[in-house]
């Protein structure tokens, strides 16, 4: 039978990994009407979005901007751009999308190295060195915060081994960015990535990217503008980027003053993406930073006043998500559909080695507050007490609001 009505979404608070609950004023932007593809109001805006996520990278890149698709197109889109077949690419591994970025990269034709942390660890700045003097790529992909095992793996020390050893570093930051410290320039970074649907606060499907000159540059260097649009003028540059729709050549031409029609702006997720980068710069980094990592840590003293354990090197933990180890004898699927079907929250499960061992409690972007905390917290120990588990009466709650009290 073919649907005929409206589309009724059922009304949920998100707080697992991510995507997380909208922040209505996202959605009011997205409401929005159209206008054409190089009205002076779309071209204004794409430029006033370029200025926002400077900010947000904390970087002077002139190539900073969006690319269409989800956090994955703009990994994608650094990758095949920056890598051509047979060049060496060092990944540090430490959950699951360092093991994405690996295949991503063989997917490129490079020759992909690895260096492994158990899952619920971070790779150490001196494994890192020493495979980078063995191995001697041309480019370190890494994680910035991996939401598969909540770890955030410091970057400071892995920007100066890749400057030593003129490395370019490329980083995911798509669950990082906004709600953990992040510092593309002073750290090194040459290329970094995100997504919209974390601590930024918005919805999936429009990637933030910022280029270093450095990066930028040697993607220019593979410039061939497609038939069709090319002028006289323009002439083919180095190996061919193997994607066209993520190559970002023709993307810089796309949002630089040539405006190259490379394809029709998602001007909906640009309104989005513009308005998570204001919301963030108007409540400050600095400040949005210190939000997440203040009802992050109310999240951990509950699930711990509770009496749950935690997954994990704590100390090196993002401070918007938190992986909890399932009780012995509780069925974690069930409590998961508990705390959906009867309070319209949603935590999540994970992936690989942890799959059915953890549950993953986001904090972030618009849920990163103290009353999606607390009902979080309460709705959890009644659930656990539903399902048989051995929890500690207000515990939750109680530990949380300690916190709070500062």
């Amino acid at each position: 039978m073919v649907p005929t009505g409206e589309l009724h979404v059922p009304p949920r608070l998100l707080m697992g990994p991510g995507p997380i609950t909208v922040d209505p004023r996202v959605l009011r932007a997205m409401s929005a009407q159209l206008v054409g593809q190089f009205d002076p109001f779309m071209t204004g805006t794409m430029s006033e979005t370029m200025a926002l996520y400077r900010q947000v990278f904390h970087t002077a890149n002139d190539q900073t901007f969006l690319v269409d698709g989800t956090s994955r197109a703009g990994i994608e889109a650094a990758l095949v751009s920056l890598l051509e077949p047979g060049d060496r690419v060092l990944v540090p591994v430490f959950g699951r999308f360092g093991h994405l970025l690996a295949e991503i990269a063989a997917r490129c034709g490079a020759e992909v190295h690895t260096v492994e942390a158990p899952w619920g660890e971070v790779v150490p700045p001196e494994v890192v060195e020493e495979a980078v003097v063995r191995v001697r790529p041309r480019l370190l992909a890494v994680v910035h915060g991996d939401t598969s095992t909540t770890m955030c793996q410091p970057l400071a020390e892995i920007g100066e081994i890749c400057r030593r050893h003129d490395v370019l570093l490329y980083c995911d930051a798509t669950a990082s960015l906004g709600g953990n410290p992040f510092e593309t320039d002073a750290w090194g970074i040459d290329v970094a990535t995100a997504g919209l649907q974390k601590c930024l606060g918005g919805p999936s499907g429009s990637a933030p990217i910022t280029l270093s000159p450095r990066a930028a540059g040697l993607i220019e260097g593979r410039t061939h503008v497609e038939a069709g649009i090319r002028a006289d003028d323009d002439t083919d540059r180095g190996t061919r980027i193997a994607s066209n729709y993520l190559d970002l050549a023709q993307v810089m031409a796309y949002w630089g003053p040539r405006r190259l029609n490379h394809h029709t702006e998602a001007a909906t997720m640009l309104y989005a993406a513009r308005e998570c980068a204001r919301l963030l710069v108007e409540e400050g980094l600095d400040a949005a930073v210190a939000r997440h990592e203040l009802h992050g840590r109310a999240m951990l003293a509950g699930v711990r006043g509770l009496g749950l354990q935690v997954f994990g090197d704590t100390a090196h933990k993002m401070t918007n998500v938190v992986a909890v180890l399932i009780p012995e004898g509780v069925d974690g699927e069930a409590v998961r559909t508990a705390l959906l079907e009867d309070f319209g929250i949603e935590i999540g499960t994970s992936f690989g080695p942890l799959h059915g061992r953890v549950w993953r409690i986001g904090t972030m972007g618009y849920n990163a507050r103290r009353d999606a905390v607390l009902t979080t917290l309460a709705a959890l120990e009644q659930v656990l007490r539903g399902c048989g588990g051995a929890v500690t009466a207000g515990g939750a709650v109680g530990a949380a609001r300690e916190v709070y009290a500062g």
